[in-house]
């Protein structure tokens, strides 16, 4: 009987283990999952400054129809989630890349905004397969 009531004890231990790490590892998927979505959000708020700057006249502060002299606010450029930079920027768009701050995804994925006087479309770039 002590055998008996030794292995449910052991396989009660191996199967709360089991669960402890299945749960740590969807809590960080979770996690990374949130990131990447804060930062596309971002990214997507910079797209439509960049927009607004296009839109708006030069004689009043604006691109008139150029995302060419667009500059990144000082307080977008570094967030809590990552730092922006802007690129490719011309007549007909601009791009801003979004790097995470956490050093964890930063080596493993960035964030693409690619902004049109019309569009702005996000893209994940350099995403990696979760191991399991």
């Amino acid at each position: 009987m002590g055998q008996q009531q030794l292995l449910l004890i052991v396989l009660g231990v191996i199967v709360v283990g089991i669960a402890i790490v299945v749960g740590i590892n969807l809590f960080q998927a979770n996690a990374e999952s949130s990131t990447q979505d804060s930062i596309i959000s971002q990214g997507t708020n910079l797209g439509a400054l960049a927009q607004q700057y296009y839109k708006k006249p030069e004689a009043m502060g604006g691109g008139g129809n150029k995302f060419t002299n667009f500059k990144i606010p000082e307080g977008l450029k570094t967030t809590a989630d990552a730092t922006w930079e802007a690129s490719d920027a011309d007549a007909d768009g601009i791009t801003f890349t979004g790097k995470p701050i956490d050093t964890d995804y930063a080596a493993k994925w960035t964030v693409v905004v690619t902004v049109t006087p019309t569009e702005i479309n996000s893209t994940v770039s350099g995403e990696t397969e979760e191991e399991e």
